[in-house]
């Protein structure tokens, strides 16, 4: 009965990160007088609808996201408030917002569960658990602020322990803070065994971090907008890996693998309430997700369509020309089906591991 709790909590914040996001679209379409036809709540059967103005605003049966129906989206309708008809750099704004929303609601959440937060750990080495091989005046001492792992920036304490396990085994690179001065330390010969330190035993690279910062309300925003940016670069890193081929594309999940694995987690959290924190921390990054790829120049994205107007505005200026919108919108069409069909392939796959 709490995993289907959390199922429905999980589905529910999908669909409010998808009606946000339309909402980014429909507010500043408002804004900058584009014509929209109609503004939904959820997919599906209309239950509930009303006419003001120019806009009818729906509430539909499932509540699995939105849309926002702006005139003249895919082809010129020859109104003059037509979405085609729009400066480019209005165009621009009205794609960019859907995302901007994914990302100002992810900001949200983490500042909500960041503002009972009176501490955070630092990078700051306190210790060396038994074992540790660099110690040393050469290597890293008690007191070192680790600044960056392998060229990437530590920007919350996190940060050490995601880009450390990252490493090769290859030698690590860092940069230390030391007495006022950064050094950087090539090639440390650091990987992971197993230690004791204070009665426990533990997997790890024998750096132990006990410094903490208090927050008071300007420290708690601070955290909070780093923890959300961290995630855009997050998600960039792992979009790196999969074209890469670090990752598989046999991990991919969609909304089905998400929803299983969020209600998992939040399910054999030690209370409902670290249940419940946990469940719109995951949230967050998926919001936070959700922005930052639907940017991609992808045709049938927010970002495909963004990538048209520059290329148009391009080949204008060099041949005073313009793509056919048909020829565009045959491209944005063909592109949706295509991801139709990964949707469901991914789909498939994530009822297939939750079943095996």
């Amino acid at each position: 009965m709490e995993r289907i709790l959390y199922i429905l909590l999980v589905i529910l914040l999908f669909g409010v990160m998808i009606a946000i996001h339309e909402f980014g679209h429909f507010l500043t379409a408002k804004l900058l007088k584009v014509k929209v036809n109609e503004f939904a709540i959820g997919m599906g059967p209309v239950l509930w609808s009303r006419q003001r103005g120019e806009t009818q605003y729906s509430l539909r049966a499932f509540p699995i996201g939105g849309f926002c129906a702006m005139e003249g989206e895919d082809e010129d309708t020859g109104d003059p408030r037509a979405f085609s008809q729009q400066a480019a750099w209005k165009r621009i704004i009205i794609l960019c917002a859907g995302s901007f929303m994914n990302f100002l609601m992810g900001l949200v959440i983490v500042l909500l569960l960041y503002s009972g937060v009176s501490a955070v750990r630092e990078p700051v080495i306190t210790d060396f658990a038994p074992g540790f091989a660099v110690e040393g005046e050469d290597g890293l001492m008690a007191g070192d602020r680790i600044v960056s792992v392998d060229g990437h920036g530590i920007w919350v304490y996190n940060d050490v322990l995601t880009y450390l396990a990252r490493n090769d085994g290859q030698g690590i690179d860092l940069v230390v803070e030391r007495d006022g001065q950064r050094l950087v330390l090539e090639d440390l010969p650091m990987g992971r065994y197993e230690y004791e330190y204070e009665g426990q035993t533990n997997v790890g690279f024998g750096l132990i971090f006990g410094q903490v910062q208090e927050l008071g309300v300007l420290g708690k925003l601070r955290e909070g907008f780093l923890i959300t940016v961290d995630f855009v670069r997050t998600v960039w890193i792992s979009l790196g890996d999969l074209v890469t081929g670090r990752v598989g594309v046999d991990q991919l999940s969609g909304v089905i693998g998400i929803v299983d694995v969020v209600s998992e987690m939040g399910a054999q959290s030690a209370s409902w309430v670290d249940g419940v924190l946990n469940v719109f921390y995951f949230m967050a990054l998926i919001a936070v997700n959700l922005a930052v790829m639907n940017l991609l120049p992808i045709p049938a994205l927010d970002g495909g369509r963004i990538f048209f107007i520059l290329l148009n505005g391009l080949i204008y200026l060099v041949s005073r020309r313009r793509i056919p919108e048909r020829y565009e919108g045959y491209v944005h069409g063909a592109a949706f089906v295509l991801l139709l069909v990964l949707m469901a392939a991914v789909a498939f796959h994530d009822v297939w591991k939750i079943f095996a």
